[in-house]
């Protein structure tokens, strides 16, 4: 399975976009797995839905898909827009994102995360494990938001923002 940065390696805006996604990613999957390695029943869920109510607008903006940059694009676009994100099938493109939204579509690395929650009671090698686990877990989040935004960019034949909107 291509990586995010493979999928875009014949377009330089989405290769761009990409880039700047993964720099807002690995910082948010640090701070996740910090909080991961703390064992305080709860904490790293609470964290790991605040970081990703966070990303997953920053990482629409990167693509062109915030909610916001969609409402400038002319109907015709945005419609084109909305049945590629249809297609793809995410929830979180082009929408106003909320942590029960992150949540719910947090499903899809749900093992992993409950995983997380058991290795962490183990002294020391489990809060190291779920630490580990937190960090993959966000990573993979991530990358598959990446991977979906690539194709409804695609799809859509939306032109990618060459600048970052920060982070």
């Amino acid at each position: 399975m291509p990586t995010a940065l493979q999928m875009a390696a014949d377009d330089a805006a989405l290769e761009a976009a990409v880039k700047r996604s993964r720099k807002l990613l690995n910082k948010r999957a640090l701070v996740a797995a910090a909080a991961s390695s703390v064992p305080v029943p709860g904490l790293d869920w609470a964290v790991d839905a605040a970081m990703l109510s966070k990303l997953i607008p920053e990482i629409n903006r990167e693509f062109g898909l915030g909610p916001a940059q969609l409402d400038k694009l002319d109907p015709k676009k945005r419609d084109q827009v909305q049945k590629a994100v249809a297609m793809v099938g995410s929830v979180l493109i082009g929408k106003f994102i909320s942590r029960d939204l992150v949540i719910k579509a947090a499903t899809k690395i749900g093992v992993r995360l409950t995983t997380k929650q058991l290795a962490k009671y183990v002294p020391f090698a489990g809060q190291i494990v779920s630490a580990a686990v937190g960090y993959a877990a966000i990573r993979y989040f991530g990358e598959e938001h990446m991977k979906d935004c690539i194709r409804v960019a695609r799809q859509a034949e939306l032109e990618v923002p060459r600048l970052s909107y920060g982070g």
